[in-house]
């Protein structure tokens, strides 16, 4: 395997299959792009096994993923994409930056999702952008923009439902996809984990995410720990 890319809580190795890469999750832990830093012990085989978890569910309920096959304790295997640089964002409880941006508290429920693009940029914060900036910046057509906001909601539902049976609510989650490199078609990519979902406990409101780690709340790993307890007893 040759290293093909780094990122803050994963590194991207090529296989002897051309149509195929290794991906693996790191201790590292990263919050306000990157401005706060620290290791954790077994923090990347955490994410991994619980990322590698909720993919096995969400493609038994038909949302298609980058997953090839598991290895290790911290590498899966995943289909080489080419990652669509528009995050999204789905919002289901008032929670960090929006509740920065617009003044409202923290935990109020909102009717209906907010869904949000983000341009993946560290170098600018990965600010946020609409279906607009997407199809004049070359980063998705209309159409595009249209099947990743569905796309989102879909997996919203899915996951709304699954982590309520494990007795935790889903505040909000940051995805990103990804086009095949053989069909073009458009996939779940990256990662499902509390580093990408915030996860409140649904009786006492504890949180169970990487706010615990933003925050200063100490835990971080204990949390990350019942998280995937928890989605074990349901999958």
């Amino acid at each position: 395997m040759q290293p093909l890319y780094e990122g803050k809580a994963k590194r991207l190795y090529t296989t002897d299959d051309p149509n195929v890469l290794r991906m693996e999750y790191k201790d590292e832990a990263t919050a306000f792009n990157a401005e706060k830093k620290a290791e954790f012990d077994n923090k990347g085989k955490l994410n991994k096994a619980i990322t590698l978890a909720i993919y096995n569910m969400l493609e038994a309920k038909g949302v298609k993923t980058h997953l090839v096959s598991d290895v290790d304790e911290i590498n899966l295997n995943v289909k080489i994409v080419d990652i669509l640089q528009v995050e999204v964002i789905v919002r289901n409880i008032a929670a960090g930056s929006f509740c920065k941006r617009v003044g409202v508290e923290e935990g109020i429920c909102f009717q209906q999702p907010i869904v949000e693009f983000s341009y993946k940029s560290d170098a600018l914060g990965d600010p946020l952008i609409n279906a607009d900036y997407a199809r004049e910046m070359g980063l998705a057509t209309e159409e595009e923009s249209a099947e990743l906001k569905e796309k989102a909601l879909v997996v919203n539902d899915v996951l709304i439902e699954f982590f309520q049976q494990c007795g935790m609510k889903l505040v909000d989650f940051k995805i990103e996809f990804g086009r095949t490199r053989d069909t073009g078609e458009i996939v779940l990519a990256d990662e499902v984990s509390p580093d990408t979902c915030r996860l409140w406990d649904l009786e006492t409101g504890k949180k169970m995410d990487k706010d615990r780690f933003r925050q200063d709340l100490g835990g971080v790993m204990e949390s990350y720990a019942e998280v995937l307890e928890r989605i074990n007893k349901h999958v």
